[in-house]
């Protein structure tokens, strides 16, 4: 909804709401927010690392998806508050230092540090949404949203501490029906009995600034995978490791010219001027499909790791799935990005990504050396990206 389109508003603080002329600029304050989730990257490719199988795996996209919903819905926040007020960078930075301690635990999460990362988690997620509600109230739009929100937050936030109080399979449960809680709430846009629900052409998404805010953090991802290959090859210093880190170096690039060369801009363009559906948009833009993309670089960093350490020891299924199949579902993710903001099919992601996990089972029979597999991850995506040059940005 464009502001011409909405009904006069004196909201009760209407010195801490953005004025919307235009793209709405990302503040410092957003981007020293977001200097916590590298330490989160981090922290998630370590424990993917520290558990190389499938209910490991499985727990690190969990314990993703529960810090993603931390970071974006304080996107969102900012994207309807002024964030260098005061009372908006106290929160940003009080949420920074949740956020900090939500990373610290999550080594342990499974194990004796849950409690915490869910009495955190619901600490960070409630407290955002009474702010909200306490900083746009007397916004006929704004406001009725946060309270349609807040029950189903309270909800999750409950949900998320019962797990932490409780061990083993009912914990993954717990949680996962938590953050499902918070899928559903937002799929549907909040339902509550007596008050209806919260349609996302009500929103009034500013969807250039939140491209922007997620570019920040696609960056973030890959700015850590590229600390993790620097930090492993100061360890270990020689020829074979340098090559080996200009391998995984090159990749970290190829997927920064996936993501950024050409079809950021675009995207953002298509998301700022998308009217009424900038809210459905974004919700599926930035909620659902770009965890997707960062759950490859935490994939890829994870095997680019491996690369440094190894890179002449014959490929195991649990290398190949890392080193190809990271790049794999960070393609998948873009793919599913463009289909969903140009409703094309981007068809050279789509067949990289496919190619990419059809090599997995050739390079383990094989016993190809891993750093084979990381060329040709590199090669496949770099192939994607010579194809892309064929088409419009964005196609």
């Amino acid at each position: 909804m464009t502001r011409s389109e909405s009904p006069a508003i004196e909201p009760a603080h209407r010195w801490l709401l953005r004025d919307r002329r235009g793209v709405e600029p990302t503040a410092s304050t957003e981007l020293f927010f977001d200097l916590v989730f590298i330490f989160t990257i981090t922290q998630l490719s370590h424990y993917l690392l520290a558990h190389p199988n499938w209910p490991g795996a499985g727990r690190t996209m969990l314990l993703l998806a529960m810090v993603w919903f931390v970071w974006v819905y304080t996107a969102w926040l900012t994207n309807w508050l002024q964030p260098d007020q005061t009372p908006v960078r106290a929160l940003l930075i009080a949420h920074m230092l949740g956020s900090l301690l939500l990373s610290a635990a999550i080594p342990a999460a499974f194990a004796g540090s849950g409690l915490i990362f869910a009495v955190v988690y619901a600490t960070l997620q409630l407290s955002r949404t009474v702010f909200a509600l306490w900083a746009t109230r007397g916004h006929p739009l704004l406001s009725d949203g946060f309270q349609k929100t807040l029950p189903w937050f309270v909800g999750a936030s409950v949900l998320a501490v019962i797990g932490g109080l409780v061990g083993g399979g009912a914990r993954e449960a717990l949680w996962v029906t938590a953050l499902a809680v918070e899928v559903i709430g937002l799929s549907s846009g909040y339902p509550v009995p007596g008050l209806g629900r919260s349609r996302p052409e009500r929103w009034m998404v500013e969807g250039g600034h939140l491209a922007q805010r997620c570019q920040a953090f696609i960056l973030i991802a890959l700015g850590e995978s590229v600390l993790v290959t620097g930090s492993t090859l100061a360890q270990r210093l020689d020829l074979m490791t340098s090559g080996a880190f200009l391998l995984a170096f090159a990749g970290s690039v190829a997927l920064w010219w996936v993501y950024f060369a050409r079809s950021a801009s675009a995207a953002r363009d298509v998301i700022a001027q998308a009217g009424e559906r900038t809210g459905g948009l974004s919700r599926v833009a930035f909620n659902y499909l770009h965890p997707v993309m960062v759950a490859g670089i935490i994939v890829t960093a994870a095997g680019d790791e491996r690369l440094l350490r190894e890179p002449g020891a014959p490929t195991s299924t649990v290398t190949a799935l890392f080193t190809l199949g990271g790049p794999a579902l960070f393609l998948a993710g873009h793919a599913a990005f463009m289909a969903v903001l140009w409703q094309t099919l981007p068809t050279s992601r789509i067949v990289a990504s496919a190619l990419l996990l059809a090599l997995v089972p050739v390079g383990v029979k094989l016993d190809a050396p891993v750093a084979v597999c990381a060329a040709a991850a590199l090669v496949v995506t770099v192939a994607a990206i010579v194809a892309d040059r064929r088409r419009p940005p964005g196609r």
